[in-house]
This record gives structure tokens, C-alpha cells and sequence, in this order.
């Protein structure tokens, strides 16, 4: 099982692109752009300005602006997963394993508010999102906590009559919406409280009664 999940951690490497500086400076500038405004309403003109290129090198670099935003936020995503295979390295036993998932899932999002804003309101309105590179290193991250679960049914501590993967689905979806209202008002998200509320309402639903 310990070999089965650092497979599953293995970063997905984006596509190959150029490590010019331009390229850099353009996608920190949307990420400052990102930090007061809505994707749709920032222009390539305004992400040129702020990153001081010539605007033709977004598209020689991105292909578009959506392609910016999808090569932004796989850079995100890599970082997430390699941090998460960090923290659960050493870490013994299914319950602990979630917990500390959930934790870190919820300090991601909450230290980092333009990745939450990109991953959890920008994204996701496009069809071809499910389609995109980004969104198979979701399902990493996604596969990574199915993982979990299924250690925790093989050794008899979570329940064996229900899907795994129903359980995951709860699970990510707990955290994106305890998340949600704080990164779409600005709000303070308490860490160690959320994650302790969220398993201790988890657990009691998946634990096997002794």
C-alpha cells in the first residue's frame, strides 16, 4: 500500500515551455492581476502591462489566455501534490493519514488564495477544464485520498459496506465547501478547527462501531 500511494504522489509534469524570463514575469502578473479580479475581466493587453512584455509573447508562450491560466495553475497543482507527499511521508495509519489530509488541503487553500480562486471558482465553469492536463493532476490528488480510504477498509478500520469511492467524494467536497465561503468573501479560514470539525463529523460515519 505505501508503494501504491508514493506512485500515486508522483507529480504530473506539465508540458514543456519555455523557461525564458518573459514567461515567468507573465504568469506572476496574472497572479497579481488574479488577487483583486476575475479572470474573465482581465485582458491580455492588462496582463502585458503588468508583467512589462510585449502582449504577442502571452501567446507564444500560452497559446491564449486560458492557456496562462491553466499553465499557472498546473505549476499550483504540482506544488500541492509534491507538498502533500511531503506531509504524509512517515505518517502511519489510514485515520492519520486522512486527517492530515484534510488538513493540509484546507492550509492550501486558505495560504494561497489566488490557487484556491483559480481552482475552485475559475476553472471549472469551462468545459474543456475536464479535458486539461491540470485536471489529471486532480485526479492524482483525488486517487491519492481513495488510496487512503481503501488501506483503511483493507485494515479493518473504516467500514467495508460503503463505496470508497462515495467516501471520497464526501470528503473532497466537505473541504472544497467549508473552503468556499472564504475565498469568495475574503474571509479568515480557521485551520486546525475546520479539519478537526470536518473528521470528527468523518469519522463517526466511516469508523466501524466496536
Amino acid at each position: 500500500m505505501e508503494k501504491k500511494l508514493k506512485k500515486r504522489l508522483q507529480p504530473i509534469k506539465p508540458a514543456r515551455l519555455s523557461v525564458a524570463p518573459s514567461r515567468t514575469k507573465i504568469a506572476k502578473a496574472l497572479k497579481e492581476l488574479l488577487q483583486d479580479k476575475d479572470f474573465n475581466s482581465i485582458t491580455t493587453a492588462e496582463i502585458s502591462r503588468v508583467a512589462g512584455v510585449n502582449e504577442a509573447l502571452i501567446y507564444r508562450h500560452f497559446t491564449d489566455k486560458r492557456g496562462l491560466l491553466h499553465a499557472v495553475l498546473t505549476d499550483y497543482l504540482n506544488e500541492f501534490v509534491s507538498n502533500l507527499k511531503l506531509d504524509l511521508k512517515g505518517i502511519k495509519g489510514a485515520i492519520n493519514k486522512i486527517r492530515k489530509f484534510v488538513w493540509a488541503s484546507i492550509h492550501y487553500y486558505n495560504d494561497d488564495r489566488v490557487f484556491s480562486k483559480i481552482q475552485l471558482l475559475e476553472v471549472r465553469n469551462f468545459p474543456g477544464y475536464f479535458e486539461s492536463e491540470t485536471y489529471q493532476i486532480v485526479k492524482q490528488y483525488a486517487a491519492l485520498l481513495l488510496d487512503i480510504i481503501n488501506e483503511g477498509i483493507e485494515t479493518g478500520v473504516f467500514r467495508q459496506d460503503i463505496d470508497p469511492t462515495n467516501i471520497r467524494q464526501v470528503i473532497l467536497g466537505a473541504i472544497e465547501h467549508y473552503c468556499l465561503p472564504a475565498i469568495i468573501f475574503g474571509h479568515t479560514i480557521k485551520n486546525d478547527l475546520m479539519a478537526d470539525n470536518l473528521c470528527e463529523i468523518l469519522f463517526d460515519g466511516i469508523t466501524k462501531k466496536h
